[in-house]
């Protein structure tokens, strides 16, 4: 696999955004994630996104992390908020989550950012599987979802 950064308006980026919001529409049959994101919000140094492409060029894994500080939707200063992480369903299984997991955080902790938390659902077993084998743990709620009892928000100290 070869892993890239690359915008959050890249044709590939927007390819594999349009299918992890249909993915969130089948798992939890509504809009998908409603949260507000830029591609301004994935600029270094304040937050990085990539794509993993397979051997024949082929976007097949994403994610993206984002500075957050403290403010009005429960975040603390130094927060790297974890976004977008997404695998295609023919490629799953062989670590490519994890992979793009550890460089997002490699990338916030030599970014100065402190913490890195994320929120998912309980639709999405395999996420949380994933987060809390990484040393991740159950944290107060924040964001866009923080008041939905199907939101799950994990906080990981870099």
């Amino acid at each position: 696999m070869n892993i890239r950064r690359v915008g959050f308006d890249h044709p590939d980026a927007i390819k594999l955004n349009d299918a992890v919001q249909a993915e969130y529409v089948l798992r939890y049959g509504d809009n998908g994630d409603e949260t507000f994101l830029t591609p301004q919000d994935f600029l270094p140094p304040r937050g990085v996104y990539l794509i993993a492409y397979d051997e024949f060029d082929r976007p097949v894994a994403t994610g993206g992390w984002r500075s957050q500080e403290r403010n009005e939707e429960n975040y603390s200063d130094g927060d790297a908020e974890l976004k977008r992480m997404y695998v295609t369903e023919e490629v799953r299984g062989r670590g490519l989550a994890r992979r793009i997991l550890a460089a997002l955080e490699e990338d916030a902790r030599a970014a100065g950012r402190l913490r890195m938390v994320l929120e998912t659902g309980t639709k999405q077993p395999e996420a949380i599987a994933l987060y809390t084998s990484s040393g991740y743990t159950l944290c107060p709620k924040f964001g866009f979802y923080r008041f939905h009892e199907e939101s799950r928000c994990f906080a990981k100290d870099l």
